[in-house]
């Protein structure tokens, strides 16, 4: 039906050390599958870096012309360090996930949404996403698996966006900081470069993933002391260390 949407929703900076995970949520009208066949959208892991950045520009063009919507959200390194200190992160991408969808502004809307499930169980994340997003989206139905953003166009189109939106992330981090990041992913030796220098003063740098295994061993081996804990107000906690007792 013309009134139906398409959303598809995909993440990008699950594994990596150093910035954000960004998730996107990207909407078409039914109707305009045409469209964005024609702008050669794929997985974005697929796409060159020059091929991604035209199509993420043309999706953003039919999004300021006001055919197109989109939901991105940026969810920082503190806000995944806090997160595990009580929770998993299976849990925070279906809350990033229903935040990216939600910010579509589509509720009163009606068709289906796509998303690239983040858990081995795709039942089970379709299952969560449709408790989190609430009674107001029921008139949706949600679909869930992997690899979502290679089957389905919109998905890819979400997968673009929120790559593009993560890279663009990363290289604000690097002119900020003056330091090479790389992919961000611990087995790039670039990354772990970059850990270290981030790790060399008093606390860890804001843009570093605390919790990650990768600035716990780093730390340890510059310091001798286990890495502190990020607090709500924003300050380390420092954890103390077997020596201590």
């Amino acid at each position: 039906m013309d009134s139906d949407w398409i959303i598809g929703v995909d993440e990008a900076g699950r594994g990596p050390v150093i910035g954000p995970l960004v998730v996107a949520a990207l909407a078409i009208p039914s109707n305009d599958i045409e469209k964005i066949t024609k702008l050669q959208v794929k997985d974005s892991k697929e796409l060159s870096h020059n091929e991604r950045l035209r199509i993420f520009a043309e999706i953003n063009s039919h999004i300021e012309d006001g055919g197109w919507k989109s939901g991105l959200i940026l969810c920082s390194a503190k806000r995944i360090d806090l997160n595990s200190l009580n929770s998993d992160l299976n849990s925070l991408e279906i809350n990033l996930f229903s935040e990216a969808i939600i910010a579509t502004d589509l509720s009163n809307e009606s068709g289906v949404i796509r998303a690239d499930a983040c858990d081995v169980n795709e039942k089970r994340f379709a299952m969560r996403l449709e408790t989190s997003l609430g009674e107001g989206w029921k008139n949706w139905r949600i679909e869930a698996e992997h690899g979502m953003d290679s089957r389905d166009l919109v998905t890819g189109g979400a997968s673009i966006l929120a790559k593009v939106s993560r890279d663009s992330a990363i290289e604000e981090i690097a002119a900020r900081t003056g330091i090479e990041i790389g992919s961000g992913y611990p087995s790039d030796k670039t990354t772990r470069v970059a850990v270290e220098k981030m790790l060399s003063n008093g606390k860890p740098h804001d843009s570093l993933r605390w919790s990650w295994a990768t600035v716990s061993d780093i730390w340890q081996e510059l310091h001798g002391t286990p890495v502190p804990i990020r607090s709500e107000q924003g300050g380390p906690v420092v954890q103390s260390s077997l020596d201590d007792w």
